[in-house]
């Protein structure tokens, strides 16, 4: 992804500009004081990104409930038990 650093100011003026560099693939990087910068992407990056972060928090869900089960800490139940849970 193509990043593009662009003046507050200059975003202001140029809004429509800087929005469609934004849905045409560019994150823009706006420097703030204090280091409270912000990013512009297009809807369609954001929920790639929200897709990928999802995917990685339950990727690590499963890693760790590998190492539960290797190291034996799991619930053993038998199928009448089971029934009775869903009863």
């Amino acid at each position: 992804m193509e990043i593009t650093i662009a003046r507050q100011v200059d975003v202001r003026s140029n809004i429509k500009k800087f929005f469609d560099m934004a849905y045409d693939g560019a994150a823009l990087l706006v420097p703030r004081k204090e280091n409270k910068n912000v990013v512009i992407i297009s809807e369609k990056e954001y929920k790639n990104l929200e897709r990928a972060k999802r995917n990685a928090e339950y990727l690590a869900m499963l890693v760790e409930s590998d190492k539960q089960a290797d190291s034996g800490k799991v619930v053993v139940k038998t199928i009448e038990e089971l029934e009775k849970m869903a009863e």
